[in-house]
């Protein structure tokens, strides 16, 4: 067997500090965006399974349990724990590009 041929890779990338606050903001932005999606997927999921959620689809979910209430509940928490680590992580991460602002 041959070694593997891998090219030589050296980017040269040039970013002024001015350049560099706008895209942490703008990345830290996105993520909160995708955070709010997944906040409102939870949502969404809780009202289809009490059956409020107001759709164009015919759908309709499983008879509601006790059972089916405590699984989605679960899931709903595990994930919401989840966002609130990730909102920790962001605003460590505000916190840092803030101070590279002079």
């Amino acid at each position: 067997m041959s070694q593997a041929n891998i090219p030589n890779i050296t980017p040269i990338i040039s970013v002024t500090l001015g350049q560099v606050i706008p895209l942490l903001l703008s990345s830290i932005a996105l993520e909160e965006l995708a955070l709010a999606h997944i906040v409102n997927a939870e949502a969404e999921k809780i009202q289809f399974v009490l059956g409020t959620l107001s759709t164009e689809h015919t759908i309709l979910p499983t008879t509601i349990t006790l059972s089916n209430l405590l699984t989605i509940n679960e899931s709903v928490n595990q994930t919401l724990k989840d966002v609130i680590k990730k909102e920790m992580l962001l605003q460590f991460k505000l916190e840092n590009v803030m101070k590279l602002i002079p």
